[in-house]
């Protein structure tokens, strides 16, 4: 879809259409990361926190390869960027065919970290692309619209991922004990194959889009004019922004608690005084709490058109926060419900954080969009926490690590009312 003129401006709908879809495969891939979790968990015999190393891995590499991605995508382009993103979660993806078929956990770990090396990439080059491709006022509106089909895939995953990946029930260390060599063989490889398919599967669709992105021509923006330029761009480093440097804590704080909560919904569904679901049926009511984002990230994209992005920031948390205290003080169905309908609230979350810390960075927009995907590893620490406190405490009352999460995002979202 070419790009046009309208009234003198370019129109950059077909770039926008284009990289939506880079939106929507990378939430797609990171989501799975919650239905492997059980399942390796019951097929390892591993403890809460052995079993959260899985996000530890995959966002310790937002950590370490997004100041070195912006970098690069200074130095390659928004489109290079994209293109090498792309090519590294493909071998990500491969990596998981040897773990499944050595039954490795530590390789398994690995994948993780290349997989999410390669998404990295793609974030620091994505994010700040949509934000400067048309009018700086609507940025946040545009890119809460971009991350709407980022939630399309993330609310589709845990569904296909329950009915691929869970859909053996994976038999206790008890029952594998009393199995003969050959159904050992046998059990291993159904394991194996469960995992291995689906990765194969996204490796192609990755190289794929690498491909294609590759012979597309997108459009080269000149970020110092195109930024908007509330804010004096006199700057010699991004960190000299106070709003920068209090959104990457934003980030920091709003990927780890998203992220636990969705690490341990499988698990927390199955506790016999909330739920008691199986595995596979938990699984499925995972893509809800997804699909929430989805609806409410359409619906903010419209909504911020109206009201300053901070603003509706700052309303957003105070309901989550409600939302994950009726979930520790409830049980049953109730629980269940309260708990599904944070990802509601969690739907504008990410994108205006992002959007309002890079308000007026100018030639420092690339550094800031490192900065801040380097924060995403927050979805590293924050969960391995709450693991340890699930295998102390529960997991119901460990919520209470989310639930301080969204108290400092209502704070931020306040603090930018006025930008």
């Amino acid at each position: 879809m070419p790009d046009q003129q309208i009234q003198g401006k370019p129109s950059y709908a077909g770039s926008l259409s284009i990289l939506t879809s880079l939106f929507f495969i990378w939430g797609f891939i990171t989501c799975l990361n919650d239905i492997l979790i059980p399942h390796l968990k019951a097929v390892f015999t591993l403890s809460y926190t052995q079993a959260m190393l899985i996000q530890f891995c995959f966002f310790t590499a937002y950590f370490l390869m997004s100041v070195p991605s912006g970098y690069l995508v200074e130095k390659i382009d928004y489109k290079g960027g994209i293109i090498v993103g792309l090519a590294i979660a493909g071998c990500g993806c491969l990596l998981f065919y040897p773990a499944a078929g050595l039954h490795s956990y530590p390789l398994f770990l690995g994948a993780f970290f290349v997989l999410a090396s390669g998404i990295t990439l793609l974030q620091v080059s994505a994010n700040p692309y949509v934000t400067v491709l048309g009018d700086p006022h609507t940025a946040s509106s545009r890119l809460t619209l971009t991350q709407a089909f980022n939630s399309l895939g993330t609310t589709l995953a845990p569904y296909f991922g329950a009915l691929f990946i869970l859909s053996n029930a994976v038999k206790s260390a008890e029952e594998i004990k009393l199995l003969d060599a050959e159904q050992l063989s046998a059990y291993q490889a159904a394991e194996a194959a469960a995992v291995q398919n689906p990765y194969l599967f996204l490796a192609a669709v990755l190289f794929l889009k690498a491909a294609i992105f590759a012979m597309l021509k997108l459009p080269k923006i000149n970020q110092q004019a195109e930024t908007n330029t509330t804010h004096v761009d006199d700057g010699s480093s991004a960190w000299q922004y106070s709003h920068l440097v209090l959104g990457a804590v934003a980030i920091f704080v709003y990927v780890g608690g998203e992220v636990s909560i969705g690490s341990f919904l499988v698990n927390f569904l199955g506790e016999p005084d909330i739920a008691g679901l199986a595995e596979q049926d938990a699984g499925k009511y995972v893509s809800f709490y997804w699909g929430g984002a989805m609806v409410g990230r359409f619906i903010g994209s419209a909504v911020m058109q109206k009201v300053h992005p901070g603003k509706v920031l700052a309303f957003n948390a105070l309901a989550a926060a409600g939302l994950v205290l009726a979930t520790m003080l409830g049980s049953g169905t109730l629980a269940m419900l309260t708990i599904l309908a944070v990802g509601l609230c969690n739907s504008i979350m990410f994108p205006t954080i992002f959007s309002l810390a890079l308000t007026g960075l100018g030639r420092h927009t690339g550094q800031g969009s490192g900065i801040l995907c380097a924060a995403i590893v927050g979805g590293a620490i924050l969960p391995l926490l709450q693991g340890a406190f699930a295998d102390r405490i529960g997991i119901q009352h460990a919520f209470f690590i989310p639930l301080l999460c969204y108290l400092y995002i209502a704070y931020y979202g306040y603090r930018c009312r006025q930008l």
